[in-house]
């Protein structure tokens, strides 16, 4: 691509940043979803009105999961150079983007389930728990079952998180959609590739963020 190119011209390289930057949320936030949901439950659990109180677990686990999400995310990703290159063998690329995009979004996604969790009813829980269920039972009969539409809403709003993170990760060569606006468009003065990139991660959030809506909506419909 040469310096001074129009928008049209920069369509393939336009293209190619947006499968980088789909591939690295995609990834990064079914690690996000699969492991924040289990500390998110682990977290309700322990808390003092949890199935399973256990203060100290609940203190240790929260106060790890405050000081990840304070992080800003850039400093995230100096940190996590070392531990991403030992993971996928280099720093560079969507690839090991994605190790620093998990462990942002474990965290945050981790705190909108136990949220989500904290708001059923605790009546319904007592219930199931008198009818003599198992604790995880009461977790996927119950519990998981009633916070879906937070959780649903909480995973639109991770995955926003991770579109803007994703475009942040271009900073340090991350690739997708960041990573050409900073080259290609800010670097080289070319306004063209650098707005198109700005229109394209608003389209992207904007389908994102209309197609949670719609979900949680059909849901509350349903019942």
């Amino acid at each position: 691509m040469t310096e001074k190119v129009t928008w049209i011209q920069a369509l393939p390289e336009l293209w190619t940043a947006l499968l980088e930057t789909v591939y690295m949320v995609a990834v990064s936030f079914v690690i996000t979803f699969l492991l924040g949901v289990a500390l998110g439950v682990l977290l309700h659990v322990t808390d003092r009105r949890g199935l399973r109180p256990a203060p100290a677990v609940n203190q240790a686990l929260g106060t790890v999961v405050n000081v990840v999400r304070s992080m800003p995310f850039i400093v995230l990703l100096i940190l996590l150079l070392g531990l991403t290159r030992l993971i996928v063998g280099t720093a560079i690329g969507p690839t090991a983007a994605i190790v620093p995009l998990s462990i942002a979004g474990i965290p945050f996604f981790a705190r909108v389930v136990e949220n989500a969790l904290n708001e059923v009813p605790r009546g319904r829980v007592e219930a199931a728990t008198a009818m003599g269920a198992t604790d995880m039972q009461v977790i996927r009969k119950v519990l998981l079952p009633e916070a879906a539409s937070g959780i649903i809403a909480g995973s639109t709003l991770t995955l926003v998180m991770l579109v803007g993170s994703s475009a942040m990760a271009g900073v340090i060569g991350g690739g997708g959609l960041g990573d050409l606006a900073l080259v290609y468009g800010y670097q080289r003065f070319n306004n063209q590739v650098l707005l198109a990139c700005v229109i394209v991660l608003i389209v992207l959030v904007q389908g994102i963020q209309m197609s949670g809506d719609g979900w949680v909506r059909a849901r509350a419909h349903k019942r």
